[in-house]
């Protein structure tokens, strides 16, 4: 989960609405991607589906009374959350759920964790993800290179998204260009340079719940989230 500011309350975004508006621009890009390119829009809107269990019933922030966000969640737990994304998407699409392990190691490797009594905890999932990975590009047949665009095109969707989640500016580099080089996009408000897409402008949705509270425990969270009014966001792209 990832909060917005909204005046005097936030707005609770789940991961997996964040996740749908990178499978949008996934579906909208018209640089070069490497194929199956619906497989890679399938794990770009669900590459978080291992932290939608989680966002139905999050912990509370100890200091804010408000939902833990996502870079909150202690370690231990969000290893495992990690853990199980990938098998979530086995029965749909081996080659998403290959693209999904990728994109989690690649978080971890771009973000590793400081602390020092999870090291062994990451190194093993990191292993086991791994294992995982060369069994399933075995089996679907990916092409290394490709399979590295691809992760390196789910984490620019992905920064693009939390970005406009949050209503941050931002630059994203080594996204992979046209001509295979990599060209680093300035996300500045809603327009975007360069421009990656065919159409003049691409129309972005997801949704939230606006929380005025704050809660002294998970359970009193749980029951502000279900009466929170849903908020229906919405960002119009277009070029710089």
């Amino acid at each position: 989960m990832l909060l917005r500011e909204d005046g005097d309350a936030v707005v609770a975004i789940g991961q997996a609405s964040h996740a749908w508006v990178s499978g949008q621009l996934a579906r909208a890009w018209a640089w070069p991607v490497p194929e199956p390119r619906e497989e890679l829009c399938l794990a770009a809107e669900q590459h978080d589906v291992g932290m939608a269990e989680w966002d139905l019933a999050p912990d509370v922030h100890p200091g804010t009374g408000r939902p833990l966000q996502f870079f909150e969640v202690p370690r231990p737990v969000h290893v495992e959350l990690w853990s199980h994304a990938a098998e979530k998407l086995l029965t749909q699409s081996r080659h998403a759920a290959l693209l999904v392990s990728l994109h989690g190691t690649g978080l971890y490797e771009r973000f590793p964790p400081r602390e020092p009594e999870h090291q062994e905890l990451v190194r093993a999932h990191l292993a086991a993800q791994r294992a995982l990975q060369d069994r399933l590009a075995e089996e679907v047949g990916a092409a290394r290179e490709d399979l590295r665009t691809a992760q390196r095109l789910l984490a620019a969707w992905d920064d693009l998204s939390l970005s406009l989640c949050f209503g941050r500016d931002r630059d994203v580099p080594d996204v992979p260009g046209p001509g295979g080089a990599p060209v680093a996009l300035a996300l500045r408000g809603t327009t975007l340079d360069p421009w990656p897409f065919a159409a003049g402008e691409v129309a972005l949705r997801a949704e939230g719940r606006r929380l005025a509270g704050r809660a002294a425990g998970r359970d009193e969270l749980r029951a502000m989230l279900d009466a929170a009014p849903h908020v229906p966001l919405r960002w119009t792209l277009r070029p710089a």
